[in-house]
């Protein structure tokens, strides 16, 4: 699992010169949102989950904030818009933001059941708060109830699943290894899953459906539809994590 990176506002401010009251942009206004860091050590930005995409060019962080972030790691952005760049026509191309906070969000792939991990795995109940699709990414907006110890997420299917592609919808469930932990404080976590191992040759589309039980024995159940027509073939979020 990778180590979430927390934002912590420590008052350095990087002024933009092209941010004035003319641009219809306040320093006092701020957006939230998910997007994907693509990066190296020459530049950098965010693409955000509605396809806008973002550059830093100032920061609540001393220069170099983005050390800890990797080119295609999932992120929650909290940032200003400063301006923005259009191309010739007038269609805008980017914006220009301060990065006020931002924390590392947890992305991994599609997991599937073996002997060997079952046990890791877990069995604990979960609380499903909200769920979205972005283009291959399925992220989750969860609860559940711990104190000190280190807490395992994954979404799984069985190995034989894609063995028989005409059998739909394919059933993935959302399980969570609290390592025993105790019930003191109700945690929120955001997660990401990318759902491009379930891609069939020859279709542009599959349904899944996708499962978890929270703590009260109640099961969430919700059917979709992973639509990859229009999506690359190559893969830029990592999805080894």
């Amino acid at each position: 699992m990778k180590k979430i990176v927390v934002g912590i506002l420590i008052g350095f401010l990087f002024v933009f010169a092209g941010c004035n009251d003319d641009d219809g942009y306040s320093m006092s206004d701020m957006w939230i949102g998910f997007g994907i860091y693509q990066g190296d050590e020459n530049s950098s930005k965010v693409v955000m989950d509605n396809k806008d995409v973002l550059v830093p060019v100032a920061s609540n962080y001393p220069p170099g904030w983005a050390i800890s972030l990797d080119n295609g790691d999932r992120v929650l952005v909290n940032y200003t818009i400063l301006d923005e760049k259009h191309d010739d026509d007038g269609n805008l191309l980017y914006y220009y933001v301060k990065i006020n906070s931002f924390e590392e969000i947890l992305m991994k792939g599609v997991m599937e059941i073996t002997p060997e991990n079952a046990d890791s795995i877990g069995n604990d109940a979960i609380i499903v708060d909200d769920y979205w699709m972005t283009d291959s990414l399925l992220s989750f907006k969860l609860k559940y109830w711990g104190y000190n110890k280190i807490h395992f997420l994954n979404l799984v299917k069985k190995p034989s699943l894609l063995m028989s592609p005409g059998i739909q919808p394919y059933e993935l469930e959302l399980r969570h290894n609290a390592n025993n932990d105790e019930h003191s404080i109700l945690y929120t976590a955001y997660v990401s899953f990318s759902l491009n191992s379930l891609r069939i040759d020859g279709q542009d589309s599959v349904k899944v459906v996708v499962k978890a039980t929270d703590y009260d024995g109640e099961e969430f159940s919700e059917e979709m539809v992973f639509n990859y027509a229009n999506l690359p073939d190559v893969i830029t979020p990592d999805e080894n994590n």
